[in-house]
């Protein structure tokens, strides 16, 4: 499955009810492997530009989209998502380069 890095930042919305967030954080990643297909690899707390990371596997980017746009729409936190390759797969890329 392809894999994703999405780096979250909290609005002001988020942040006010920043003490719900580990059971909205909970509810929400079991629902994107329940009901998306997908998988959490990783979850992460930080301090600086981002407040978390997520590292998922996901069926497609159809479906990253749709989950990260559904989960968004509550109004807690905005992502940037980077599609990421393992280092395995990666070389193989770099193996058919001409």
């Amino acid at each position: 499955m392809p894999h994703y890095i999405a780096l979250l930042k909290w609005t002001e919305e988020g942040i006010k009810n920043v003490k719900e967030y580990p059971k909205r954080a909970a509810d929400l990643l079991a629902r994107f492997e329940k009901e998306y297909g997908g998988k959490v690899i990783g979850k992460y707390y930080t301090f600086g530009e981002y407040d978390g990371v997520l590292v998922l596997e996901s069926p497609n980017d159809e479906t990253i989209m749709s989950f990260l746009l559904e989960a968004e729409s509550k109004g807690n936190f905005r992502s940037m998502t980077l599609k990421v390759f393992p280092i395995g797969e990666a070389a193989k890329i770099i193996e058919k380069l001409p």
